[in-house]
């Protein structure tokens, strides 16, 4: 397997890494499960205290950690700075509730007395994905870390400075050897190491088949799993939606991080009294984006990630063509060197059809017209996806009940499907379960332990 650095704006190799041995990787995780031993009887406090000081380093290190995901998967300097602080929130977010979240429940029984404790399980092994290179891996090893729990981490390939950088904050913030540690192995050897009965569960952010394959090993071996896969975001748009600010978010809502979101906005759907104001205003937007460089501050989309991941969504954009759909803008790789797509929307878009079921993950946005509300809801429900939806009305409370209908895990409106520390993240159908972030997402790894105390006459 390739473990390197390949900048998408230029398709060059910056820097390559050797994968772990078998004897390596034994190493680690033995080194992991005896540190849990001492890790689980740690305060809240001391794990909170670790918390902070990963994130206060993150911060002061804010500029030279996004050029480094900038470099590996080409998202634009400015968002990969947002990423470091959105990233470092939640780890202080988790350092200051999860105590709270974690608290005794105590419950009534009809005799004697009884709590519900939280309690760690042990090593976890976390599967990421390259898109959001710090910020996955926080909303995944934040909350288990304040449970107890310890980290193997397992990142894409394409991003492996990323990957030990992470593991060298953990280290220079004074993290017990063994809480966290960075695997540079294949994701079928990652698969492989769910039968390893020191590791008692996995959370995976990816594909779909990375998914599965992860989730039939789990459940070979009785463990549990988190899954966050594919999406495929509807955006609707209602005839009193205030259609500037609509458009303005329509833009973000696909292109953020150069389209390349599991819940960025995917399918448009209007309804027929506004759809040619709206794509007529987001084709004229879509069309002045400057592409470029993502470490020019003037560029506003910059490449895919890898040469592999244009390749394949030229391909998706190909076969849809060819199987009846029309575009409306763009459609070819950009002219220039690297891995760039230009803004491309599609249209006249059925079952049948690949864009109608693939997740395009890049700058191409598919539009549909439906005649009414009903419509638009029955086709964003019409996706093996269910991650995230937007709903885009003056009328708030039509918004709500139009939300209830969706069938996805996140429904937003008035604002493109996003992420933030207090909000649960995740979806149903093909897109995966569990949660994570808020909450919930520090609920998934515990041992949820019921303690009773009877009186010695209590009945049976």
């Amino acid at each position: 397997m390739s473990i390197q650095t390949i900048n998408p704006n230029t398709n060059k190799v910056l820097k390559s890494f050797e994968e772990m041995t078998e004897k390596e990787v034994e190493a680690k995780i033995a080194k992991a499960h005896v540190a849990f031993t001492d890790w689980k009887e740690t305060s809240y406090q001391q794990r909170a205290d670790l918390l902070h000081k990963v994130a206060t380093l993150m911060r002061v290190k804010k500029s030279a950690l996004a050029k480094t995901i900038t470099l590996e998967m080409g998202k634009l300097l400015a968002q990969a700075e947002g990423e470091i602080d959105l990233s470092a929130d939640i780890l202080d977010y988790y350092a200051d509730h999860g105590e709270e979240f974690l608290a005794d429940k105590v419950l009534d029984p009809e005799y004697g007395e009884a709590i519900i404790r939280n309690s760690p399980i042990g090593v976890l092994l976390g599967v990421m994905p390259w898109n959001f290179p710090y910020y996955q891996v926080a909303r995944f090893a934040a909350p288990n870390i304040m449970v107890g729990n310890m980290i193997l981490l397992k990142h894409a390939s394409i991003v492996p400075q990323c990957a030990a950088a992470i593991e060298e904050l953990f280290e220079e913030a004074s993290a017990p050897e063994g809480l966290y540690t960075n695997l540079f192995i294949s994701g079928k050897r990652a698969s492989a190491l769910v039968s390893d009965k020191r590791i008692k569960g996995v959370s995976l952010t990816g594909s779909e088949e990375a998914g599965a394959s992860i989730a039939m090993e789990a459940g070979k071996h009785l463990k549990k799993v988190v899954l966050e896969l594919g999406g495929n975001d509807v955006f609707i748009i209602l005839e009193d939606a205030d259609m500037e600010k609509t458009v303005e978010w329509a833009v973000v809502g696909r292109m953020n991080n150069n389209g390349q979101c599991c819940v960025a906005s995917k399918r448009f759907i209007a309804v027929e009294a506004i759809a040619d104001e709206f794509i007529q205003k987001f084709k004229d937007k879509l069309s002045k984006m400057k592409v470029g460089d993502p470490m020019d501050p003037e560029t506003e989309l910059g490449p895919l990630s890898s040469e592999e991941a244009a390749v394949h969504l030229a391909d998706q954009v190909k076969r849809s063509v060819d199987e009846g759909a029309k575009i409306l803008l763009g459609g070819k790789r950009a002219d220039r060197k690297g891995a760039f797509m230009e803004p491309t929307i599609l249209t006249d878009l059925k079952p049948g059809i690949a864009a109608y079921h693939e997740e395009l993950f890049g700058p191409v946005a598919s539009f549909y017209v439906v005649k009414d509300e009903q419509a638009a809801i029955d086709l964003a429900n019409d996706s093996d996806f269910g991650l995230g939806a937007s709903v885009f009305t003056q009328d708030i409370e039509r918004g709500k009940r139009i939300a209830d209908q969706i069938d996805t895990g996140m429904v937003f409106i008035n604002h493109p499907t996003w992420t933030q520390a207090d909000l649960p993240f995740g979806g149903t159908k093909r897109s995966g379960f569990g949660r994570e972030l808020s909450e919930l997402g520090i609920q998934e790894f515990v041992n949820k332990k019921l303690i009773r105390v009877s009186g010695l006459n209590d009945p049976f």
